[in-house]
């Protein structure tokens, strides 16, 4: 397990909480977690699941009700025909994360990933013994991975391709064109796509392209945890090919026998017209906050090297502003002066030590205080 490495945004939340404790008053642009509440629309239908007795062993792709109402929702939503049959219901988004992981890949085999990336993708790879073949990429592509380069990467050993769009850590999105040319590098080499919707809904203007628009032989990953703020919950689905769905079903028996039964029905919930209405005025904040923010941190000599449209995160070069490593940038940061952003180390090795992300996941007001700090100090 030593090359597993620890995931340094706990460690910076973790040392903020203690700094809290204490009495310091901390600006957390750490987290990747939504500050809003849960809707009480789920927390009342988390009450009624478990007043009504909803707390046996649900079936280990789902319940059929939640799966059928995703289905809707791709409907409705993205205009999307997304069989219920095709969604299997997940522990989080991690836990679609280590289906995908123990279906795709045998000992010794690897998939093609972003550096800098959600840092979880290649642990997961690393528990069924396979390899996260990380491709460096950088502002010119967006620190997207696109069909050209994983094609310069693909290797013998190599069996499909991941990507994140929006992405965690640089809210940017492949577009519709680089969508397909992923797709079509994989079908000619026989190997996988599995794309990270996660911040599908989060996206400020128009669509990110979806690949469940081009093909039904995709992996798509999403969670309830984001967009729907449901991060405690653990409650997340993977989209896969009608002809995976058995042997997920089966993976998903021993891993986890079913996920929480109330949370599901809980969930459910979620897809009401007014909890749907109070899900888009957030967005709405986001966009206010993300607005604010760029503008903010440009001001003050962060260098924006590509602009997120979606997710709640800013991917920003520190290189203007000083020369230490982004850990110990970070540190000072939050030991001197009370605020918290998680180091580019976290996603990666390539360029990470001039890099540090903010997430925009705290009040509009809490930000214009960060922004007050940061002045201060650079200014």
């Amino acid at each position: 397990m030593a090359d597993i490495e620890p995931f340094r945004v706990v460690e910076m939340l973790t040392r903020a909480g203690e700094l809290q404790a204490a009495g310091v008053d901390v600006v957390h642009m750490e987290a990747g977690e939504p500050d809003f509440p849960t809707l009480p629309q789920v927390v009342a239908a988390a009450k009624a699941a478990l007043d009504a007795g909803h707390t046996s062993y649900s079936p280990a792709a789902g319940i059929p009700q939640l799966r059928e109402a995703l289905s809707r929702w791709y409907r409705q939503q993205h205009n999307l025909d997304v069989p219920a049959e095709r969604i299997m219901i997940t522990p989080g988004g991690s836990g679609a994360l280590l289906l995908m992981s123990a279906l795709l890949v045998n000992p010794g085999q690897g998939i093609l990933m972003t550096d800098p990336g959600y840092p979880c993708n290649r642990h997961f790879l690393r528990l069924v013994e396979g390899r996260a073949q990380l491709v460096p990429v950088s502002a010119e592509q967006r620190f997207q991975l696109t069909a050209s380069v994983a094609e310069q990467y693909w290797r013998d050993s190599t069996v499909g391709v991941m990507v994140a769009s929006p992405s965690n850590p640089t809210g940017t999105a492949l577009t519709t064109d680089e969508m397909q040319a992923l797709l079509a590098l994989c079908q000619a080499r026989g190997g996988n796509l599995i794309v990270d919707e996660i911040y599908q809904d989060l996206v400020f203007g128009d669509a990110a392209a979806s690949v469940l628009g081009m093909t039904d032989q995709a992996f798509v990953l999403n969670s309830f945890s984001k967009y729907f703020g449901m991060t405690g919950w653990r409650l997340g689905w993977m989209v896969a090919p009608e002809q995976a769905i058995p042997a997920l079903e089966k993976l998903a028996q021993n891993l986890f026998i079913s996920m929480s039964t109330p949370t599901q029905y809980a969930a459910l919930a979620a897809f009401e017209p007014e909890a749907l209405a109070v899900l888009e005025q957030r967005k709405k904040e986001y966009a206010q906050r993300r607005n604010y923010l760029l503008k903010e941190l440009r001001a003050i000599g962060f260098g924006i090297e590509a602009e997120p449209v979606g997710a709640f995160y800013i991917y920003a070069n520190i290189r203007g502003l000083t020369q230490l490593d982004s850990k110990d940038f970070c540190l000072q940061l939050l030991e001197e002066h009370g605020i918290a952003i998680t180091p580019g180390a976290d996603f990666g090795s390539h360029l990470a030590s001039e890099h540090v992300r903010f997430a925009f996941t705290t009040s509009l007001e809490k930000l214009q205080e960060a922004v007050r700090r940061l002045r201060e100090m650079f200014c």
